[in-house]
This record gives structure tokens, sequence and C-alpha cells, in this order.
């Protein structure tokens, strides 16, 4: 860092379940960041307020979702808004997120060959089969588990990925590598009932918190953050993120509902999160995706090719950086 005055921004989540990144309610994470003072924001609030003109106490993305309200989400995510120039969005496919992870742990295999079986994913395997394998890696890999626990994690792996194995078609090698790595399997399962710590959290929070660091940090000065409450970055998780590297100067937390940056950076991070998830899903709309495609940091876990070439932003865009 060049030691010139810190760039401050505000940050917040949408679609958080902790390390449960398969069967929950949402199948994206979406990690929003501004660039905006206080008096900007609080601007910002106040005209979406008189535009949609909703009691509500605190507006959240719900508000600007509805569709009697799109002319104000366009406005919200345009080029002549309130964020343009000054907002970052992370976006994160959960379940890929976990075959990513799975790959990696028992396969020692690489985000391609993750991407090979994501993509294979239900088409090939169908629904049943392809959810059970999600199920069964979140479980191995998940340090608190979920309730009820399966008896063996590990074993119920192994079952789940010998079901792949008769149609796994392009990604049979990589199949083929998660049996060849039943043990490893076992023995992650046995680390992480003897301590947590034993392997990475599968929370998408950590690693995205790193990464909007990273971005904002890229002119040289080091970021300070201002973060909506959340328990999992605690002083000593920010502080075991290599990769912040000397680039995080400070980290405080603030209530959405009385800091009006935060509340900017929800409202990103809630409509980004569902305009993907619905890319994601085949309801394509071009006019949000168009909307949201320049804040969205090209280097977000994804690998469904349609989707993506919806949301992936052009080399020139509207996006903030440090």
């Amino acid at each position: 860092m060049d030691g010139s005055a810190a760039v401050e921004i505000a940050c917040d989540e949408s679609g958080s379940e902790g390390e449960r990144l398969a069967g929950g309610n949402t199948d994206v994470f979406g990690y929003g960041s501004v660039r905006v003072d206080a008096a900007a924001a609080a601007a910002c609030v106040a005209e979406l307020r008189a535009r949609i003109r909703s009691p509500a106490v605190e507006y959240k993305a719900n508000h600007l979702l509805r569709s009697k309200h799109r002319a104000a989400l366009a406005w919200f995510l345009g080029a002549d808004g309130p964020i343009a120039g000054r907002a970052h969005v992370h976006l994160v496919d959960k379940p890929f997120l976990l075959v990513t992870r799975v790959v990696a742990a028992v396969a020692d295999g690489s985000e391609t060959d993750a991407a090979a079986l994501y993509r294979a994913g239900r088409r090939a395997f169908g629904p049943q089969r392809w959810t059970a394998f999600l199920t069964a890696s979140n479980d191995l890999l998940r340090a608190a588990g979920r309730r009820p626990a399966p008896d063996d994690p590990a074993a119920a792996f192994t079952v789940a990925v010998s079901a792949l194995r008769a149609d796994a078609g392009a990604a049979g090698d990589v199949v083929a590598a998660l049996l060849a790595g039943r043990q490893r399997a076992a023995d992650l399962r046995d680390a992480l009932d003897r301590g947590p710590g034993a392997v990475p959290s599968l929370d998408p929070l950590l690693p995205a918190f790193a990464r909007v660091v990273e971005h904002w940090s890229a002119g040289g000065r080091p970021v300070r953050v201002l973060h909506d409450e959340q328990r999992i970055l605690t002083p000593e998780r920010v502080a075991g993120l290599s990769a912040l590297n000397g680039r995080l100067a400070g980290l405080r937390f603030a209530d959405s509902i009385t800091e009006p940056r935060v509340q900017v950076a929800d409202f990103l991070a809630g409509v980004a999160r569902r305009i993907a998830e619905d890319e994601l899903a085949g309801a394509h709309d071009p006019e949000l995706a168009g909307l949201l495609r320049p804040y969205v940091d090209p280097g977000s876990p994804w690998a469904d090719d349609a989707s993506w070439a919806a949301l992936r932003p052009a080399p020139e865009s509207v996006g903030g950086s440090g």
C-alpha cells in the first residue's frame, strides 16, 4: 500500500446461509460494496423512499424488485444513478462453490475439473442423484454439520459419488478421482470432527470479503470497511485472511437501519443476488441483467455459461475501484 488515505467502503450481503451451500433457500450469494459518503447515501435512500412510497421503516431490496418499482430499480443501477462508478458486487453460485471445494479437497482437482462436473450436473445425472451428491458433499465438508446429521458423512459421500459413475460422460475422470479419494474424504471428516478449523469454512462471506478488499485496493490505497453486523467476521478470522496482505486499514460494524451507506450496499447485494439467481434459473431478463452487469466482479465463482454470458461485465464498466 502507498500509505495514502484509505478508501472507505460500505458492505453487505444477501443470500448468506453460512456453510449451507446446497439445499438452502438460495442458490446465489451476493456481496455488495459501495464507495459513497454518508450524505450521498442518505440522499439515495431518500430518493428511493420518494419513488417507492412504502410505509416500511427500513427499505430492503425486495421493495426495489417489485415490478411496479422497476423504474426505481433502473434509476438505482443506471449509468446516471447514485452508485454508478462507485459500486461492486461479488456473486457466488453456491452449488458451484461447493463442487469446487469438494473436488479440490477430495480429488485434488482444479476449478476446471469442478466446472466440468458442475456443468454435467442435473442434466447428466438427473435431479435426484445430483441433489444427493451436493447434499453429501456439503455434509462432508461442513464443520458444524446439519441436523439430523448423517451417521457417517464420508460413507454417504462415497455412495452419492458412486451413483454418478454410470452417467458421468465428460466428467468421468472427475467422478473417478472423487471415488479414488474416498479415504481422503474419511480423513477430512475425521479431522473436522476433531476440530472445525481443520478445513477452511465453506461460508462464502470470508473469501468474498477478501476479494472486495482486494478490488477496492487496486489503486494502491488501503481499504477501510463499514459492514453490517456479521458474527463470522471476527478479528481472528479477518487476521487469518492471507489474501488481505496488508490492504485492510480497518473494519467496523453498523446497523443498516441507522447507517445509510450500509443500507445502499444492502440494496445492491439484494437486487444483484435476485437478478443473478433468476438468470441462473433460466429466467433471462435482458434489461435487469444489463443494468447489473457493470457492477459484477469478473472473478465471481460462476460456471453456468448461459447466465454468465448475461451477467459478465464488459472490460469497461461503471463499477467502481480504488
